[in-house]
């Protein structure tokens, strides 16, 4: 399912379907996967930690490491900010906070968004 869900995130990214659609395939998918148990949920998920990193080539690097259980709150918050900030709003713009808190309502794990610009700056999302 981590691969289905994964190429939903890339369809979104490269345009071809809007958060709504992939929120919708996302549901699908969980449900159908609702009988088995899945590699993310055997460790607690409230205990994991998204990750933002962004890497630029102009050495501007930000790390920040969120408990799972405050995201929701400060993700909004954080991304509600730095879209304001005209140097930050860059890295920033492109990343769809709605497809991010379906993939935490649905507890998955790993590699969520992983953007490199044509200059080489560089973003990723993930939850470990």
């Amino acid at each position: 399912m981590k691969n289905e869900i994964e190429k939903i995130i890339m369809m979104v990214q490269e345009g071809k379907i809007d958060a709504e659609k992939a929120s919708e395939l996302i549901s699908v998918l969980t449900q159908k996967d609702a009988g088995s148990t899945s590699p993310a949920k055997a460790v607690n998920y409230s205990d994991k930690t998204l990750k933002v990193r962004i890497v630029s080539e102009e050495n501007d690097n930000v790390n920040v490491n969120i408990p799972i259980k405050l995201v929701k709150v400060l993700l909004l918050a954080g991304h509600n900010i730095a879209t304001s900030i005209p140097q930050s709003e860059k890295y920033v713009k492109d990343i769809n906070i709605d497809l991010i808190m379906d993939a935490i309502d649905n507890e998955l794990a790993g590699q969520l968004v992983d953007v490199k610009s044509a200059n080489g700056d560089m973003v990723s999302v993930t939850i470990e």
